[in-house]
């Protein structure tokens, strides 16, 4: 029987396209679910402010009455106006292994991005780079972490043979966590602290924090203004992020540094007990207990910690900021009973983010790619 692509309209198609990662992956040990309802604050174009410069297309794909597939097309406008581009993004990605159903699913987003004016098509990339991005190409036996997706090793032959070639690849680190802070750190840290009057800014209540956290995500746009897709946040957007992780995140966790003069962040840590077995547990679901297994994590003990924001202001980068900030967190670490740290996805040429592992004991354990076709 023939593919049958139809496009996501309505809410309640939209719930069946936020599940269907959830269905295929059902029993898989590495697969780690994201919650349907943030994912349906992500697909929704009446919440999620990033659709004030992006426009979007979801698909489905049946066969046999069955839903085999879906994707989601993306334009950022504001990335393309940056980047000098006219490229549309695929995302939301999932397929069983027939290769008629993924040329089917890319047919139709190739097809929508043609007809708005594309002369590309790249990803997989979110809205923004806090949503999932790239395809697993080399780990699959390994459970990924929150910040991440899972996906089978097939996806990227059948891209291949779609014509989709490599743009970037991501890099994804273990790193062993040393029982007491490296003498080379303690001195580094000590020693720039002094030199350009910083210090750690530390929280005891959430309250407290309220006042830094819009600057946390500025700090985030000029960090992450040079690299690969990106597009700065709004004011909308970063409102909306504000309201969305800091009430969840631990406050000891939490390491900034702050310039003295005028209180300005020049580098955060943010840092979260791996949500990744509560998350499996949950099932994508909130109720009835997946938040129970969330809040649980959050408030406990773990092996796992997941480095989910580390940067540092440009104009103190390769200064040795860094080290400050693991001076703080690595005696947190320990008192937890963290083991080792998960990385999130760094840009294989991004040696800078790199170069911060090599006084530690690092193993390379997963790569992720973004594919690119250009479209005639």
């Amino acid at each position: 029987m023939s593919i049958a692509i139809k496009e996501v309209t309505d809410k309640a198609s939209l719930k069946k396209f936020a599940a269907f990662n959830i269905l295929l992956y059902k029993g898989n040990p590495y697969h780690v679910p994201t919650l349907t309802v943030d994912e349906m604050m992500t697909l929704d174009r009446k919440k999620n402010p990033a659709f004030e410069f992006c426009e979007s297309v979801y698909y489905l794909a049946y066969k046999d009455n069955k839903i085999v597939g879906r994707i989601g097309g993306i334009i950022n406008h504001r990335a393309n106006e940056i980047w000098k581009q006219q490229y549309a993004r695929f995302s939301f990605l999932d397929f069983i292994d027939d290769e008629e159903v993924s040329k089917a699913l890319f047919d139709a987003v190739e097809k929508w991005a043609l007809e708005k004016g594309m002369n590309g098509i790249q990803g997989p990339l979110g809205f923004t780079d806090l949503d999932h991005e790239g395809l697993l190409i080399w780990g699959f036996d390994r459970m990924g972490t929150m910040a991440t997706t899972y996906n089978f090793p097939y996806y990227k032959e059948h891209l291949a043979k779609l014509g989709y070639v490599k743009d970037q690849d991501w890099k994804e680190f273990h790193i062993q966590i040393p029982e007491k802070i490296p003498e080379k750190h303690r001195r580094i840290a000590e020693i720039v602290m002094e030199k350009y009057g910083l210090r750690i800014q530390k929280f005891k209540k959430t309250k407290d924090i309220w006042p830094y956290a819009k600057k946390i995500f500025l700090l985030w746009n000029e960090a992450y203004k040079p690299l690969y897709g990106y597009s700065e946040l709004s004011p909308s957007q970063i409102d909306y992020y504000v309201k969305m992780y800091i009430p969840m995140l631990r406050l000891e966790m939490i390491t900034l540094i702050v310039r003295e003069e005028d209180d300005a962040v020049v580098g955060v840590g943010i840092t979260l007990p791996s949500l990744s077995k509560a998350l499996r547990k949950a099932g994508g679901k909130l109720l009835p207990f997946g938040w129970f297994y969330l809040l649980k994590t959050l408030r406990g003990k773990g092996e796992v910690v997941d480095l989910y924001i580390i940067g540092i202001l440009p104009e103190y980068q390769n200064k040795g900021i860094n080290a400050a900030l693991f001076y703080d967190l690595i005696p947190i670490f320990n008192k937890i009973g963290f083991t080792y740290a998960e990385s999130n996805p760094e840009l294989e040429l991004n040696t800078k983010v790199q170069s911060q592992w090599l006084d530690f004991d690092t193993k390379h354990v997963r790569t992720r790619r973004a594919f690119i076709k250009l479209l005639k």
